[in-house]
């Protein structure tokens, strides 16, 4: 039998030590469309509360970060929860440097559904340097269904580095 070792793979982006986490609340300030006072978006923002942030009113929102100075990004952590409603969800992902104007980095979207898939966790690896500003557009009802004209967008947490 021949037999290699082969070296250990490279560790999955999401496993990231906390410590290499960007410090959102400390570099950026943040812009939010609406949020429920229950659900502030510090709590998605921060490192150590997963209660995350919940618009405060139904429909589209838009999450927007401005870096206090320009951040090198090459790793963008999402993650959504929703137990409760049967839904498609997009978000996408836009970024600006000083030279840069807004533009579009990746968008996704998926279905949450109360009787299987309530979570989405999304790792994106990138190389952005420079950023100054980082949005997120999150449409929580792709189907723009009338009948579900209450259905709210939610971030458990969004985490950089």
């Amino acid at each position: 039998m021949r037999k290699t070792i082969l070296p250990a793979p490279p560790s999955h982006p999401g496993s990231l030590h906390l410590e290499q986490w960007l410090d959102l609340t400390r570099l950026a300030r943040v812009e939010v469309t609406s949020e429920d006072p229950s659900f502030p978006v510090e709590h998605a923002l921060t490192l150590d509360t997963i209660t995350g942030w919940r618009a405060g009113s139904p429909g589209p929102q838009i999450l927007r970060l401005h870096f206090d100075a320009p951040q090198d990004l090459h790793h963008i952590h999402l993650h959504f929860i929703d137990r409760a409603a049967e839904r498609s969800q997009e978000v996408a992902i836009y970024a600006a440097t000083a030279t840069l104007p807004l533009h579009e980095l990746r968008r996704q979207q998926w279905t949450f559904s109360p009787g299987g898939s309530t979570e989405k966790i999304e790792d994106f690896t990138l190389h952005l340097p420079a950023v100054t500003t980082l949005e997120l557009r999150i449409d929580p009802d792709r189907s723009h269904n009338p009948a579900q004209s209450d259905l709210y967008a939610t971030l458990t947490a969004l985490k950089l580095a």
